[in-house]
């Protein structure tokens, strides 16, 4: 018995499965669009193919990867609970709806819901950002409960993006307060810092804090913003036109730390 599983991962429109132990290594991939199988260990050659059968489509070439980087080499070795690139946008809260959905209510719905809209249209639109050379994730966890919305790392460099639903309400940012309509301020702009701060920390390299606005009526600002820079949902691709700063490998090895969930128990 090989007591080897398969993994599937999808993502952006891509689909890999990976060929795990039981212990979460990595020992091989089918990529389906290339249609190859990449082999970690020629050894287990038998195995891998005896356990991909039922998920090999047409002909496949079989062989060793190419020459990893030192940022795919950190992927492959990655264990999947610890790898938070398979975060779907709003990860947290859809987990959290799904343990506990709570009562129906018709006159105030479950905030946690809006918050969700929120962060499903700004993630989705940062994830449209792959192509261009960035990558997205979503749900970083922070020690204490707290988590970084969505942290884009790119050509122009690293940005964590908070999130807050705004649908057709007008929203006053006087820092570090922030108030949606009629409700009472909170200091937002501090926790935004915050999070940046903790995420420069963790990285050991600048990440600039981002308030990203769902469907706001209208924006008042009183005073420039220390740091922060505030976004429409509509308006986060504009993350991507920022000068180049970071060079490819650079972006890939960033991306590799960030991914692993144990990069952020120590902020």
């Amino acid at each position: 018995m090989s007591r080897l599983r398969v993994v599937p991962t999808w993502r952006h429109g891509q689909e890999r499965l990976y060929v795990c132990l039981t212990d979460g290594r990595n020992v091989a991939w089918y990529d389906r669009e290339t249609g190859r199988v990449n082999l970690l260990s020629e050894e287990r050659r038998e195995d891998v193919l005896d356990v991909l059968g039922p998920f090999l489509t047409g002909a496949v070439t079989v062989g060793p990867p190419p020459v990893p980087t030192p940022a795919e080499l950190a992927r492959l070795s990655l264990h999947p609970d610890d790898d938070l690139a398979p975060n779907r946008p709003g990860e947290a809260l859809q987990v959290a709806l799904d343990r506990e959905p709570g009562a129906p209510r018709r006159l105030r719905p479950d905030p946690r819901r809006r918050a969700l809209e929120a962060e499903l249209a700004v993630g989705e639109a940062l994830d449209r950002l792959e192509g261009a050379g960035w990558h997205a994730l979503h749900s970083v966890p922070l020690p204490g409960g707290d988590r970084v919305h969505h942290l884009v790392i790119g050509p122009g460099g690293l940005f964590a993006v908070h999130t807050l639903y705004a649908r057709k309400q007008r929203v006053f940012v006087a820092d570090p307060m922030v108030a949606v309509g009629r409700r009472e301020g909170r200091p937002l702009v501090r926790r935004v810092r915050a999070d940046a701060h903790r995420a420069s920390y963790a990285l050991t390299a600048e990440v600039h804090p981002v308030l990203a606005l769902y469907g706001p009526s209208d924006v008042a600002v009183t005073a420039s913003l220390r740091e922060v820079r505030l976004l429409q949902d509509t308006d986060v691709s504009s993350l991507a036109r920022s000068g180049g700063v970071l060079k490819p490998e650079d972006v890939e090895a960033l991306h590799a730390m960030a991914r692993d969930r144990r990069t952020w128990l120590r902020v």
